[in-house]
């Protein structure tokens, strides 16, 4: 059980899979009216797809022999799992259905899966319970990324920023502060 809870905690804060890790950078330019879907979404798409994926490519693929087809095996899953994960979460928000009619949110999501995809490849060498803690941490993990780096580029909107710094160059330099600040967790790694 201790493993389960420091692969978890390793999962949600240490190996970060929107700030350290480079999978589901585009979800960086989610805001905060956007964060009640693709927050939920996203956390619940890595959550699912972790551990299904383990279950892929263990129960199906490796006593077939096609192991090296694991990659043509997850795009469908995540791809369904994206479209399921985002047609839940919006039925669970009534104020959120109107923001996932938003276009470019079916591409959003698929780039999203990025970040799931990186959580089952990250797991897929591990046990079934490491996956799951790596789903379920991980989930967590992007979803709380996403909320600190949205309240920060809230508070940054309302403040005076010089015209250079405005769009992209801001959006780098706060993921940068919540990468370092993520960093500083690094000693909490299970070895």
């Amino acid at each position: 059980m201790t493993a389960f809870f420091l692969a978890l905690l390793g999962a949600a804060l240490v190996n970060n899979l929107l700030v350290l890790l480079p999978a589901g950078a585009d979800a960086v330019q989610t805001r905060p009216a956007q964060l009640a879907v693709h927050g939920p979404a996203s956390a619940l798409l890595i959550a699912l797809a972790t551990p299904l994926g383990w279950v892929l490519f263990h129960g199906v693929l490796v006593p077939l022999q096609l192991d090296y087809l694991q990659l043509f095996g997850y795009v469908p899953l995540l791809a369904g799992l994206a479209w399921l994960t985002r047609i839940a979460v919006c039925r669970s928000e009534r104020a959120a259905i109107s923001l996932a009619r938003e276009p470019g949110d079916a591409a959003r999501s698929l780039l999203q899966a990025g970040a799931a995809l990186g959580s089952i490849l990250l797991a897929q060498e591990q046990s079934f319970l490491h996956a799951l803690a790596q789903g379920i941490g991980g989930g967590l993990g992007f979803w709380l990324a996403l909320k600190i780096l949205a309240d920060l580029l809230e508070r940054i909107d309302h403040s005076a920023v010089p015209a250079a710094f405005r769009g992209g160059p801001l959006w780098l330099i706060c993921a940068g502060v919540v990468g370092m600040v993520l960093l500083g967790l690094q000693g909490l790694a299970p070895q």
